[in-house]
């Protein structure tokens, strides 16, 4: 089977995992394009447009089930989408590019972990509103990251939030699915801007990744083993992370 149709099938298999689990997938897709080979520029493009694909698919779920507040989410954009823009028109060195992926590949798989852990504590917790100044920074920071990385801000911002007990696993996963929208949409442009590549396989890839993302976002709503796969996607990320950080 070529590679032509490998990817998309597991670009589709990422969506949806992630999908379950209340994210969109963007470290998967820097992973899994990294152990293929591609470029940095065009692994950053194409992550970028797959992540905002299906946060986009997971955001319509969140909303109609009353999750989406925007009191949640709004802090973190306010720095998050205009740093994340900056962020998508820097472009780091290969070497180092792989460096810095393979740090948040294993960061993400550490993250998840954790996540797992800690969730049945912060689903008894009180519900708390989301202090504004320190999420203004941790906005920046995580929209920053996105920007240059490719992948959407959720994930490191899901770690802030489940780290610092500001929301419920449910809501964090709402706010997380929020900014990957409002920092991959930014982060595209800045690419955009400053070195666009455009991989002719795009719009095949990202056709996979909503389906994908549909599927993912359907089965999470009916209830599948969640913490169980949490362990497999960062047994995932883990995985991938010592891979390319070995080459």
């Amino acid at each position: 089977m070529s590679s032509d149709l490998i990817l998309p099938i597991l670009l589709a298999l990422i969506a949806a995992l992630f999908a379950c689990v209340g994210q969109a997938g963007g470290v998967g897709y820097v992973a899994v394009m990294g152990l293929f080979g591609f470029s940095a520029a065009t692994i950053k493009t194409a992550a970028l447009a797959l992540t905002l694909t299906v946060s986009a698919i997971g955001l319509v779920r969140y909303q109609h089930s009353g999750l989406l507040r925007t009191r949640d989410w709004y802090p973190f954009a306010l720095l998050g989408a205009p740093l994340s823009l900056v962020g998508g028109m820097l472009t780091l060195p290969g070497q180092a590019y792989r460096f810095v992926v393979a740090i948040l590949l294993i960061g993400a798989a550490i993250q998840m972990v954790l996540r797992t852990m800690h969730a049945a504590a912060l689903e008894d917790g009180p519900a708390k509103e989301i202090p504004f100044r320190p999420a203004l920074i941790t906005g920046a920071i995580t929209g920053l990251i996105a920007g240059l990385t490719g992948v959407g801000a959720g994930v490191f911002l899901a770690a802030a939030l489940m780290s610092l007990k500001w929301g419920s696993t449910r809501r964090v996963a709402a706010v997380a699915q929020a900014s990957n929208l409002f920092t991959s949409f930014p982060a595209l442009i800045g690419v955009g801007l400053a070195n666009p590549v455009l991989p002719p396989q795009l719009p095949g890839w990202v056709l996979a990744a909503a389906v994908g993302g549909i599927i993912g976002s359907w089965l999470g709503a009916r209830h599948l083993p969640v913490m169980a796969l949490r362990l497999i996607l960062a047994l995932v990320l883990l995985a991938s992370g010592i891979k390319i950080a070995l080459g």
